[in-house]
């Protein structure tokens, strides 16, 4: 439910009247209107808005020595690879591997990083005889997410390869599904916490007492603290072996901690323990000074329930709001503190402005948490609570309006950072995602719509006097069921006495249920009203035909925020279009001339069939002016051959309007052509284009610029 949810009171004359304040803070309807509907506009348009400058994350490599393919007519000393971002790297990171599997470097990683340019390698044995090579890496990315790779390159002549490469990528396999798993229920639990105790301080402070807000919030706390663990556990199998056996090796936890992302799940579970005294104190003394001196201005309708003497009500008051006042702050610096472990291990801790990003996407976890969470409290307690005022879903309101103006701010910032520009929306994964994040958005506001129409409904044909007599039936069934069980436990005192000379006295039950009916008599009449009681009110409740109409769209927000939740945790773990386009279009520049070397592209292509979409390699060699031998391959985004029914390849000199140059391969193999005497008459830059047909209407011209000569 965002700004337009529900906002329960009582009819407009008698707001008008008593609140003031509350009509001012509404406004007037087309007023509401107008600024909600602007909102959500911005809402939903605003991420989209273009921005310049870089604003890396997931790291990607961005070049290699030897390259790709590449054939040298020498071994040379050491392999070296660039990469767009900081990594890190553990032992035996780097592998290079010779034709018969066996290690060919000395096994140290050598850090060759200067300024911006991020660079490893390692070097080689000499004497390395003729062959393929294969280069294997794997390493963890600044924003925490694994990377890996393989290539290989030959000396002399390419070379049969007896090296299996794993076929799994890193972060795969039941072990990546399992911290998947793990990192959605963790940002599940988060918001459930975080959302569920901010809608029992900021909207229902009754609710503190009401047993669906205490398992709510509690399920949350063990939700977030168990998915914490098991991340920490599957970190070192995550980002290294794969293997699930690797939970148990406590080396390789040893060398998590030391981590930037093992030390912020470390300390998420040191600031889980502050939240769990949070918790106790929510749930403990504040729900019995709540239940005790009345709602304190929070949610509270139909004029309370304060009999008390109204000398000792302001000492009251006063007590109560000092120690609402003192769990706000202390909850906010803990539930900042935890969203502060996500926002410095991932994508906010890299790029542009990571000073400025970090606290700016602590503020919209909190924003999202206040939202979704909220939301998901409201729904418990519109099914689980007769006793929900009116007054808490209009506090409810209001907080969401105040979280989704936040979400807005933030997202766009967000956005800006991990796009950058129109294209990037539509022509990268992350874009899509992100298209889809925002239309759930807008399916969350057409839920609240509903939800509002429904309130509104109620507000009419509702009284404050039914909806006071409609809390106390819950409440009184509620205090029954307290009295039952302390009867029960009074009961079974009596029975562990001998020889009772006479009938001690018992709680005090009620007119109706005095220890003279003998004990298991009043026990029985205790639960038969206490289950009288909640029937009733429970009747009162579902008789209601508006307020079920609000629990069926609440529930429609419930429903699409789940969904909405996991699209989310997948854009995390989704490299960002600017990253994407930036690594997609580094091939459109011209390389650099090479003299005697082969000239090695990789161009993705996306025909837009079924099975249409790959990488193409395209191999010049010698890579100089006259004839050359052409080779090019074309694999699946899982490295499997594409069978393609045509190829063909074009070369053009735009500077000395020169070509197009036909040259058709041959098809040696599926996924593979090949073509000699590929004539290049002149030095210079050179347009490459490769058509590519995967089915009888689906085709693609992909092109890369390089200088040869």
């Amino acid at each position: 439910m965002t700004d337009t949810a529900p906002r329960f009171g009582t009819p407009a004359t008698s707001t008008a009247a008593k609140t003031p304040a509350t009509a001012t803070a509404v406004g007037t309807p087309a007023t509401a209107t107008a600024v909600r509907v602007l909102l959500v506009a911005v809402a939903l348009f605003g991420a989209l808005l273009a921005g310049i400058g870089p604003a890396a994350a997931h790291a990607a490599l961005t070049d290699s020595n030897p390259k790709d393919g590449a054939v040298l007519a020498g071994a040379p000393k050491d392999i070296t690879l660039s990469f767009s971002e900081q990594i890190s790297l553990g032992e035996d990171a780097i592998r290079v591997l010779d034709p018969s599997g066996k290690r060919a470097d000395t096994g140290e990683v050598l850090d060759l990083c200067s300024g911006d340019a991020i660079k490893y390698g390692v070097a080689l044995h000499s004497g390395l005889p003729d062959g393929t090579y294969t280069i294997a890496w794997q390493a963890v990315s600044a924003d925490s997410h694994p990377i890996s790779g393989a290539q290989t390159f030959s000396i002399g002549a390419p070379s049969k390869s007896s090296v299996a490469l794993p076929t799994q990528e890193a972060g795969g396999g039941a072990v990546g599904v399992l911290y998947g798993i793990a990192r959605y229920a963790a940002y599940a639990g988060f918001i459930v916490l975080v959302g569920g105790a901010a809608f029992v301080l900021a909207c229902w402070r009754r609710g503190a007492s009401e047993r669906p807000m205490q398992r709510l919030v509690v399920r949350g706390w063990l939700v977030l603290a168990a998915a914490t663990l098991a991340m920490l556990l599957l970190r070192a199998p995550y980002t290294g072996s794969g293997e699930l056996s690797g939970i148990f090796d406590l080396a390789a936890l040893k060398a998590v901690l030391t981590t930037k992302t093992g030390a912020a799940l470390v300390s998420r579970l040191l600031l889980l323990g502050a939240a769990a005294l949070f918790v106790a104190v929510l749930f403990g003394a504040y729900a019995k000074k709540t239940g005790a001196y009345g709602d304190g201005g929070g949610g509270n309708s139909g004029g309370g329930d304060r009999d008390g003497d109204d000398g000792d009500s302001d000492d009251e008051d006063s007590s109560l709001k000092d120690l609402t006042f003192g769990l706000a702050l202390g909850g906010g610096v803990v539930a900042a503190g935890i969203a502060a472990t996500w926002a410095m291990s991932e994508h906010a801790s890299t790029g542009i402005q990571a000073g400025l990003a970090m606290p700016v996407d602590v503020l919209h976890m909190l924003a999202v948490a206040a939202w979704l969470g909220g939301l998901a409290a409201l729904l418990v307690a519109l099914y689980r609570s007769p006793a929900l005022e009116r007054t808490a879903v209009r506090n409810f309101s209001r907080l969401a309006f105040g979280s989704v103006a936040v979400l807005v701010v933030t997202g766009v910032y967000q956005s800006w950072r991990q796009l950058g520009s129109w294209k990037a929306l539509v022509d990268t994964t992350y874009g899509q995602l992100l298209l889809a994040k925002i239309a759930l958005v807008a399916v969350m506001v057409a839920g609240a719509w509903f939800s509002r129409r429904w309130t509104g409904r109620m507000a009419e044909g509702a009284s404050p006097e039914a909806e006071a007599e409609a809390v106390r039936e819950a409440r009184e069934a509620r205090t029954r069921g307290t009295k039952t069980k302390q009867l029960a436990t009074h009961h079974g005192q009596r029975q562990a006495q001998p020889e009772p000379a006479t009938v001690p006295a018992g709680p005090d039950l009620g007119p109706d249920l005095g220890p003279d009916l003998g004990p298991e008599r009043a026990a029985q009449l205790a639960r038969q009203q206490a289950a009288m009681s909640t029937a009733r009110a429970k009747r009162v409740r579902d008789a209601d035909p508006e307020r079920s109409g609000l629990r069926r769209s609440v529930l429609l927000e419930a429903g699409v925020a789940v969904v909405l939740l996991a699209v989310t945790t997948v854009l995390t773990s989704t490299e960002p279009g600017r990253t994407e386009l930036k690594e997609a279009g580094r091939g459109n520049a011209a390389a650099p001339a090479v003299p005697n070397r082969p000239v090695d592209l990789n161009m993705p292509f996306d025909t837009g069939g079924k099975g249409g979409k790959g990488t193409i390699r395209l191999q010049v060699t010698p890579g100089r002016t006259g004839s050359n031998a052409l080779h090019v391959w074309a694999n699946s985004p899982d490295n499997k051959p594409v069978d393609a029914p045509e190829l063909k390849v074009d070369l053009t000199n735009e500077d000395k309007q020169i070509g197009p140059l036909p040259a058709v391969p041959d098809k040696l193999a599926p996924g593979h052509w090949s073509a000699s005497g590929v004539q290049i008459p002149m030095a210079g830059t050179w347009k490459i284009e490769v058509t590519i047909r995967t089915s009888d209407i689906d085709q693609v011209t992909v092109n890369q610029n390089v200088k040869i000569g």
